[in-house]
């Protein structure tokens, strides 16, 4: 039998690299983590670190039991929370981690559509971007993470060991986004080629690795005017004529009226947005809740761009290519 407090002394020496730093995060002493994981050696028949003189690294075999662990622990703590709604005896109690975007557009009429078939729910929702969220729906903690990936792979992937399941929700291309009097807006679309020259804004760091990429594409590196971390305040930036932004379309509902969003030509950046849920043991509510977010995000695409833009605000519509 493998001690899972053991596994979890294991997977700080992982994080920290070493026994006394280890030590220090669990308030152990470092020969006290030294003898849990000679014991847990022992246990598996197998050794799980290497010393060396720049710190330890986990063998192959720890490797395995590290893997575990992050499943094993997550579990643990999932069933303390469900034990702790029990006590509260409240099947109604629901939380939802999001970005605040995704979370802007498409939560409250989902939630709006929840309460008409749970009138009593009492909704939670903690703001995080996708790598915290989905960590929170792992632990238990959330029932539900709405979260986005840009290009490659979704987060969570089929048959993966995360204990995750993603439902796609939304693709939401990036667009952009033009002060007023600027002189291409008057244009149906652009090419990141196009805009070599302007000066950028940006509204969320996570997209920046993402846009940068995309720009070598297009032969230049763009000239960065601010760093945000909103895209509220990017779009108020634009406005003022600080610069040029590329936004998501679902972050449009924050534009001032006086700007113009247009898409970009392929090859163009998009975010795909999704629903995080556990894969066994997603709650009743929380699947109705993942309901009522996809008939919302069939309802926000930028095909129908006319009947959700602002009354202002110059967005002009996708065409099909």
């Amino acid at each position: 039998m493998i001690d899972v407090q053991r596994l979890r002394i294991l997977r700080e020496v992982a994080a920290h690299g070493s026994f006394s730093r280890a030590a220090t995060a669990l308030l152990l002493t470092p020969s006290a983590v030294s003898q849990h994981i000679a014991a847990l050696e022992r246990s598996v028949g197998a050794p799980v670190v290497a010393r060396g003189a720049r710190g330890t690294e986990l063998t192959p075999a720890g490797r395995v039991l590290v893997e575990s662990a992050e499943v094993v622990l997550a579990e643990l703590t999932h069933a303390r929370v469900r034990l702790d709604r029990l006590a509260e005896a409240n099947p109604d109690q629901l939380t939802v981690a999001t970005f605040i975007s995704g979370g802007q557009r498409l939560l409250p009429p989902a939630l709006t559509r929840l309460a008409q078939a749970h009138p009593g729910v009492e909704t939670t929702v903690l703001e995080h971007e996708p790598e915290q969220s989905l960590a929170l729906v792992r632990q238990g903690k959330a029932d539900l993470a709405l979260a986005y990936h840009f290009d490659g792979p979704p987060p969570v992937r089929p048959g993966d060991r995360s204990g995750l399941r993603w439902t796609p929700l939304l693709d939401d291309p990036l667009y952009v986004v033009l002060p007023p009097g600027h002189p291409f807006a008057d244009r149906d679309r652009l090419a990141l080629a196009d805009l070599a020259e302007q000066r950028w804004v940006q509204g969320c760091q996570s997209i920046a690795e993402m846009f940068a990429g995309y720009a070598a594409i297009a032969g230049f590196a763009p000239r960065i005017s601010c760093r945000a971390t909103d895209y509220g305040f990017a779009l108020s930036l634009v406005a003022a004529g600080v610069g040029i932004g590329v936004v998501p379309f679902v972050a449009l509902a924050a534009a001032p009226p006086e700007v113009t969003a247009l898409p970009l030509s392929g090859p163009a950046p998009t975010r795909y947005l999704g629903a995080v849920t556990a894969t066994h043991r997603t709650r009743p509510i929380a699947v109705d809740l993942l309901d009522a977010l996809q008939h919302a995000a069939a309802t926000v695409h930028p095909a129908t761009v006319h009947h959700l833009a602002p009354p202002r605000l110059q967005l002009a519509p996708r065409r099909q290519q």
